[in-house]
């Protein structure tokens, strides 16, 4: 089993400080695979990897429900899935996953975070290439015959399977495919009776830069001000 180490970044909840920005992450996951597979979650595999996640985030199971009855209304709002590449202080290239219902307002909330941290937002293209979409579950490790399930996995897309830890330290199996593979992955992953800790896709920097900790943390500053912001569901960076 190959071993993935988790680089020095923000990822999805780790640096939030308000549990309800993290609930409206998730709301929003919820809303758009509504709108694009239905309310089921039986049928639509995006909305139960959005179910998966509000479980493990401990979002209220009313939370939950009205959320899905929001995105299955007449006046449900329609949420573009915008993505702005740039680079932070020190050349550290940047991206930004939004979700919005305003692009205008979004796209000038991201450059002002970018310009008051001493980057810059730069254009499509200008650091996407640095990074590899990928669909990530994440598995707890307890009961499970590690090398069986890789090799039981392998026909259904699995490219990375390795060690992490969560926002807690504790321990976790990370599961790595091609984006394109994501649902066959998932689909194979459920019906061998688990239930991932957290489904995402995710850009993974394909070469890591290592800086200082004190020019760290001003990238880390500059991440932390784009997932504070509320058009925006997650950051993805090449900081080692």
């Amino acid at each position: 089993m190959g071993r993935i180490f988790e680089t020095r970044k923000t990822t999805m909840f780790a640096r939030w400080n308000k549990m309800a920005k993290m609930f409206t992450r998730i709301s929003k996951d919820i809303a758009i695979a509504v709108k694009a597979g239905g309310p089921s979650p039986d049928n639509n595999p995006a909305l139960r990897r959005a179910l998966q996640n509000a479980r493990a985030a401990n979002m209220p199971k009313d939370k939950v429900e009205a959320a899905i009855k929001r995105a299955s209304g007449q006046d449900a709002k329609d949420y573009d899935v915008v993505l702005y590449e740039g680079y932070g202080p020190h050349g550290i290239a940047i991206l930004v996953e939004t979700a919005t219902d305003n692009v205008v307002r979004t796209v000038a909330n991201v450059r002002m975070h970018f310009k008051d941290g001493g980057g810059n937002l730069g254009t499509t293209g200008s650091v996407n290439y640095l990074f590899q979409r990928m669909g990530v579950f994440r598995l707890a490790p307890e009961g499970l015959d590690l090398e069986t399930l890789e090799l039981d996995l392998i026909d259904h897309g699995l490219q990375e399977m390795g060690e992490g830890t969560g926002e807690k330290g504790e321990k976790q199996i990370i599961i790595r495919c091609a984006f394109n593979d994501f649902g066959q992955l998932q689909s194979a992953i459920e019906a061998r009776g688990l239930t991932p800790l957290s489904s995402e896709s995710e850009y993974i920097a394909q070469n890591l830069i290592e800086l200082p900790e004190d020019k760290a943390n001003e990238v880390l500053e500059v991440v932390d001000a784009l997932e504070q912001d509320e058009d925006v569901q997650r950051v993805f960076h090449n900081l080692g």
